[in-house]
């Protein structure tokens, strides 16, 4: 009997079974900003063959035991200080070293390979788009949205509770955002591969903005499919 299936939410397999994200990428289905939706409205409205996707989705969960692949499952358990201190110090420090290497980069090749790839500007002003957005909002999180669930945490009041889901609530769109330029970027560089005139930097600015689409996407789904699921399942119980 198969695992998955096309009715359950993306952002619960991609929890589950957090090998499906890498499929998930491949496809270009959104498992963080678009966690809450079924599976087959992503497919529907992307035009992918479900049960092609559907057969390597449960393909690929049993060729990984869950030992080896279902670490995630493992944040819904801990403490909820213990979620958001790996995520400042796993993705929010990642973000503050990397966003100004890759920004000079951005830079660098602009200027050089410019002239010939005019979607480079593009790629630049989408690449500070959202460094400006995602440092103003690493900040907010480190400053106001933690320590109130951290503060939840401690006194187990229902009006602490109720006040961490309200900035919650206020954050969730900024996520949004940031996984659409994601997207931009990903389609203006054509998956992120350099063009075959493309220097050394060429190559390494793709493959940066690579990497920081994927540290991006994991730090929204702990956020969006654990950390907040579990902070609003708490509010209905209280």
């Amino acid at each position: 009997m198969n695992k998955f299936n096309s009715t359950q939410k993306i952002g619960t397999i991609a929890t589950e079974f957090p090998k499906s994200k890498e499929l998930f990428k491949e496809y270009r289905i959104d498992f963080c900003c678009g966690g809450e939706r079924p599976l087959h409205e992503a497919l529907q409205e992307q035009n992918i063959n479900e049960d092609e996707l559907i057969n390597k989705l449960n393909s690929l969960y049993e060729d990984y035991s869950a030992e080896n692949d279902l670490s995630d499952k493992a944040w819904q358990e801990a403490p909820l200080s213990q979620l958001t201190d790996h995520i400042v110090n796993t993705h929010h420090a990642y973000l503050w070293s990397e966003l100004p290497r890759i920004s000079k980069l951005a830079t660098t090749i602009l200027r050089v390979h410019g002239e010939h790839h005019p979607e480079l500007s593009k790629v630049h002003k989408l690449f500070h788009t959202i460094k400006m957005e995602l440092e103003l909002h690493l900040a907010k999180e480190e400053a106001v949205q933690y320590p109130a669930i951290k503060k939840f945490e401690e006194t187990n009041s229902a009006a602490d509770l109720k006040e961490a889901v309200r900035i919650i609530r206020e954050l969730q769109d900024e996520h949004t955002e940031a996984g659409n330029i994601l997207k931009e970027l990903r389609d203006i560089t054509d998956d992120f591969t350099a063009p075959e005139d493309g220097c050394e930097t060429y190559e390494l600015t793709y493959k940066k903005l690579h990497e920081l689409e994927s540290d991006v996407f994991q730090h929204i789904h702990l956020e969006s499919n654990i950390l907040f699921p579990r902070l609003f399942e708490l509010e209905e119980k209280l």
